[in-house]
C-alpha cells in the first residue's frame, strides 16, 4: 500500500479533530515524515470519532444490562448416570478429535512481567518450583506431551504483542522452538489501539511516533485473521483452537472432556468456570442475557447481586471467568467475514508518558492522565448461538502469575504446583509427606512428559522415590 502524502494525512486528521499529531511535522526528518505518515495511515480513522465520544469521554461506556439469570454448566464430574454416559462420550470425541491432529493450542502471550518486577515477555518468566522453568517453557513441554499422547502434530499458536514480539521470537530462537518445529508454533502480534488524553486527542509518544498500546486479549480474534494464522490452520486441517493466558501455568492446554463438550453441542465458543472463593472475587460472571451467555465484570455486578444465594447456601452468580476457552474456527472466521469485525471498547484510565504539545518536551506522569482502550475475549461469547460452560476446580487447573506478592503471586503458585503433584501422586496410591495443617512436607515438580493428567500418573508410577518429609523430588 502506498504511503498517503503530507496533505492527505493532515485533511484526514483535521477532519477527526487530531491534527495537532503534525504539530512536530517541521521538526521532522525525511525519515521520521514517512515514519509517521504510515501510522496515521494504520489510524482507524472512520471509528476514532465514535470512540471519542462513546468510550474515551464516557466514564460509563459499555451498558450493563439489567435482566440477567446464572448461566448454567457442567459439573467438573458427571452427577448422574445420563451424565456420565454423555461425559464419556464427549471425552471420546475430544480424544479422537486430537488424534486426527485437528486442534491447535492458542495461548496470549503479550504481557510484560513489570508487576512482577520482571523485566521482558511474561513467558520468559520462571515459575516452577523445582527447575525453575519459565510458563514458555512448561507449556512447549505440555505440547510436546500432548503431541506424544495422542500421536498428532498439535500446532501452537501464540498472540504477542509489538511490545515483546521481538524479545519473544528470540527466546523462541535461542531456544531451537524447545524441540517442537519452528513449522508447527506460530508466533504473530496483537493489533493497538490509539492512547488519548481525557478531551479525546491521541498523544503523541514522541514527535514523529504515535502513542498506542496493545488491543487487549480480545484483539486475538481479529489478529488470528488478519494474520493469516487461521487461513494457515484450516488448510493444516485444525478446526478447534484450545485458548489459554500465558499467566496460568496449571492449564491443562488439551482437554477432551471440554473439547467434546463443545462439538456435541455445537458451540461457537465455550469457557471454563471455577465456583468463585467468595461473592466479590475479581473475576467476570456467567450470566445469560438474552439466552446467551455473556460475562459480566465484576466491577459491573451490583453487590446486592453478587451477594445473592440459592436456598442450598450456594451462590446464585456462582461461576467465574478464567480465561480458558475453546474456539471452533468456523466462529472466528464467521466473526471476521465482514472486514470490521470488532468487540466492545473497555477504557482504562492510565499514565500515559507522553510529548507536551505547547513544549515539545517528553512528560512522564505521575498521575493518571488519559486513556487506554482494549477488548476482552470474553464479549464474543453472545456472539456464539451456543455456548458451554465447564467448572474445573481451582486446585487442578488454575494458579496465574499476576502480582509480585500476596494473591496470585509467584509464590502462590509455586505451592499450588506443588499441591497438585503432590495430590495426584496420592491419586496413584504413592505416599506423600504432609504437615499437621495438611500442606505436602516436600517440595515436587511433575513435568508435563511425566504426567499431563492425574490420570497419567499411573504409567509412570515406577519411577517415583520413596519419598520423605522435606524431600526435593523432579519427575520426568
Amino acid at each position: 500500500m502506498k504511503t498517503i502524502d503530507s496533505d492527505k494525512a493532515r485533511r484526514l486528521l483535521e477532519g477527526i479533530g487530531q491534527g495537532h499529531l503534525l504539530t512536530f511535522w517541521g521538526e521532522l526528518t525525511p525519515e521520521q515524515r514517512g515514519r509517521l505518515l504510515e501510522q496515521i495511515q494504520q489510524l482507524d480513522v472512520r471509528n476514532i470519532p465514535r470512540w471519542v465520544r462513546e468510550t474515551v469521554k464516557n466514564e460509563k461506556p459499555l451498558v450493563v444490562p439489567t435482566e440477567f439469570e446464572p448461566a448454567p454448566s457442567y459439573p467438573p464430574v458427571p452427577q448422574t448416570p445420563e451424565q456420565e454416559k454423555k461425559y464419556a462420550q464427549a471425552k471420546q470425541i475430544g480424544e479422537k478429535l486430537l488424534r486426527e491432529g485437528k486442534v491447535a493450542g492458542f495461548v496470549v502471550a503479550g504481557g510484560q512481567g513489570t508487576r512482577l518486577g520482571f523485566d521482558g515477555p511474561k513467558g520468559n518468566y520462571p515459575v516452577s518450583p523445582i527447575k525453575k522453568k519459565t510458563l514458555f517453557r512448561i507449556f512447549a513441554e505440555s505440547v510436546a506431551a500432548a503431541r506424544k499422547k495422542y500421536g498428532a502434530v498439535l500446532p501452537w499458536l501464540i498472540m504477542t504483542s509489538p511490545l515483546n514480539h521481538k524479545e519473544t521470537v528470540e527466546t523462541f530462537e535461542v531456544n531451537n522452538y524447545f524441540g517442537l518445529g519452528k513449522d508447527t508454533v506460530f508466533l504473530f502480534q496483537q493489533g493497538t489501539l490509539p492512547n488519548f488524553d481525557f478531551e479525546g486527542r491521541i498523544f503523541l509518544a514522541e514527535k514523529d511516533t504515535i502513542a498506542v498500546s496493545p488491543d487487549g486479549h480480545g484483539g486475538s480474534l481479529k489478529a488470528l485473521y488478519s494474520s493469516g494464522v487461521l487461513a494457515e490452520m484450516k488448510k493444516l486441517g485444525v478446526e478447534y483452537l484450545s485458548y489459554w493466558q500465558i499467566d496460568n501455568p496449571l492449564v491443562q492446554l488439551f482437554d477432551p472432556l471440554f473439547l467434546g463438550l463443545h462439538v456435541m453441542e455445537g458451540a461457537g465458543m465455550s469457557s471454563k468456570a471455577l465456583i468463585k472463593a467468595h461473592p466479590l472475587e475479581k473475576v467476570g460472571n456467567f450470566c445469560l442475557v438474552n439466552g446467551r451467555v455473556t460475562v459480566i465484570e465484576y466491577s459491573d455486578l451490583p453487590d446486592e447481586q453478587a451477594r445473592r444465594r440459592n436456598p442450598d447456601g450456594s451462590l446464585v452468580f456462582e461461576l467465574g471467568s478464567i480465561a480458558i476457552h475453546i474456539l471452533s474456527r468456523e466462529f472466528v472466521e464467521r466473526l471476521n467475514a465482514d472486514g470490521d469485525f470488532a468487540l466492545p471498547l473497555h477504557r482504562a484510565v492510565k499514565k500515559i508518558p507522553h510529548i507536551d504539545l505547547a513544549t515539545g518536551k517528553k512528560v512522564n506522569p505521575d498521575k493518571p492522565c488519559g486513556i487506554k482502550l482494549e477488548t476482552f475475549i470474553f464479549d464474543a461469547l453472545p456472539l456464539s448461538e451456543k455456548s458451554v460452560i465447564l467448572q474445573t476446580i481451582r486446585s487442578e487447573e488454575f494458579a496465574p502469575v499476576k502480582n509480585a506478592s500476596g494473591e496470585d503471586s509467584p509464590a502462590v503458585t509455586e505451592r499450588m504446583m506443588i499441591e497438585r503433584a503432590a495430590s495426584w501422586l496420592e491419586k496413584a496410591g504413592v505416599k506423600v509427606p504432609r504437615t499437621t495443617d495438611g500442606r505436602a512436607d516436600c517440595v515436587l515438580e511433575m513435568a508435563p512428559s511425566f504426567a499431563l493428567t492425574a490420570e497419567d500418573v499411573k504409567a509412570n508410577i515406577h519411577k517415583v522415590p520413596p519419598i520423605r518429609p522435606g524431600d526435593t523430588v523432579y519427575l520426568e
